[in-house]
């Protein structure tokens, strides 16, 4: 074999290296691109979670805000309730004896 016919056998092997590795170069190319578009999609899900969870805390602390509203009204009244504004009919007296 001559040297040209060796140049030649090895251009085709570089050549045929060369289409594998632009082929594999543009495989991980659109890899990237789905991976992205995958990040993309997960960090606006979790941004949702987020923000329904931050919604469903709000509302529950105004559930609790309000059923804590009526528990405080009783100890407003009965704060409010002195020995002078007391009647026997309004003050129940625990233990006292006849």
């Amino acid at each position: 074999m001559d040297v040209v016919a060796v140049l030649e056998a090895r251009m085709d092997i570089v050549a045929a290296d060369a289409a594998a590795a632009r082929h594999l170069a543009a495989a991980r190319d659109r890899d990237l691109a789905d991976l992205g578009v995958k990040v993309d999609a997960n960090r606006v899900a979790i941004n949702a979670l987020g923000e329904q969870t931050a919604a469903g805390f709000a509302e529950m602390r105004g559930k609790l805000d309000a059923a804590a509203a009526g528990p405080q009204r009783i100890v407003d009244l009965l704060t409010g309730l002195t020995p002078a504004k007391a009647t026997s009919s309004s003050l129940l007296v625990v233990g006292a004896g006849p």
